[in-house]
């Protein structure tokens, strides 16, 4: 599958990956629905972070469809709400 971080690029990712993901993504949105601004940003960088560990850069010079869009760093509680659907930013 291929993820985009908006603001940095897309990286290749097994799907086997996507449990783990989905984890991070679970915290994510606890804290969003609490409000909890501090863990929100310590779980967004984890989630990212954890995507470009396990992920393979796509070279910029091949623009391939993303399956999954995850937001910037330095996305706000208020953008990533706006991303989000009823599973989060990962589905499953």
């Amino acid at each position: 599958m291929i993820v985009r971080i908006m603001g940095e690029g897309q990286l290749r990712l097994a799907d086997g990956h996507l449990a783990d993901l989905n984890k991070l993504d679970d915290e994510l949105l606890a804290e969003m629905e609490k409000g909890d601004g501090p863990g929100f940003r310590r779980t967004l960088s984890a989630l990212l972070s954890r995507v470009r560990e396990l992920g393979e850069p796509v070279p910029d010079d091949s623009l391939e469809p993303s399956d999954l869009i995850l937001p910037a760093a330095d996305a706000t509680l208020e953008e990533v709400r706006d991303l989000l659907s009823d599973d989060g930013l990962i589905p499953g």
